[in-house]
């Protein structure tokens, strides 16, 4: 089995290319939803991730340690994801400019980060500061200012193929 893990700051279309994905017929998971918690050792005080929280360890373990066939595409970017770089086969990082993460967390419905006020400020101070740090660490990085086939495509050639 493949595992792999898709990194990149909020807004450059993690949860589509998931989206995508699921449609495809592959297993994806979104670690914002069950996964993430104020420190490695609390379980998840709630349904949906907050900035600045980091994978529950004990539940990432039992997800990538599970047995399955078939590859599964694992989304997430935390302060503690490092640790897990060594179970994964690849790490993609999703990038997009500045100013199509800014449309895509303003024009977004499915999820209100990016909204409340000083949100989208740091938002786009992450993809300036965080984004280089996930560079650093991605097997693989991928514009997601093409189209989602295209995306997708590129995502599967170069992670399954």
């Amino acid at each position: 089995m493949r595992r792999v893990l898709i990194t990149g700051v909020s807004g450059v279309g993690k949860s589509t290319v998931l989206g995508e994905l699921t449609a495809r017929g592959y297993e994806a998971v979104d670690t914002d939803y069950g996964y993430c918690s104020p420190t490695p050792d609390a379980e998840p005080p709630g349904p949906v991730a907050r900035p600045d929280w980091v994978w529950n360890e004990r539940r990432m373990r039992a997800l990538l340690e599970a047995d399955r066939d078939g590859a599964l595409f694992v989304a997430g970017c935390v302060p503690n994801q490092g640790a897990f770089y060594p179970d994964f086969d690849r790490v993609v990082l999703l990038s997009a400019a500045p100013e199509t993460v800014r449309r895509r967390l303003l024009d977004r419905t499915g999820n209100d980060y990016g909204k409340a006020p000083g949100e989208l400020e740091r938002a786009l101070r992450d993809q300036a500061e965080v984004e280089p740090l996930l560079r650093a660490g991605a097997d693989l990085e991928i514009d997601t200012d093409a189209p989602l086939s295209a995306v997708v495509a590129r995502l599967l050639a170069e992670t399954l193929g």
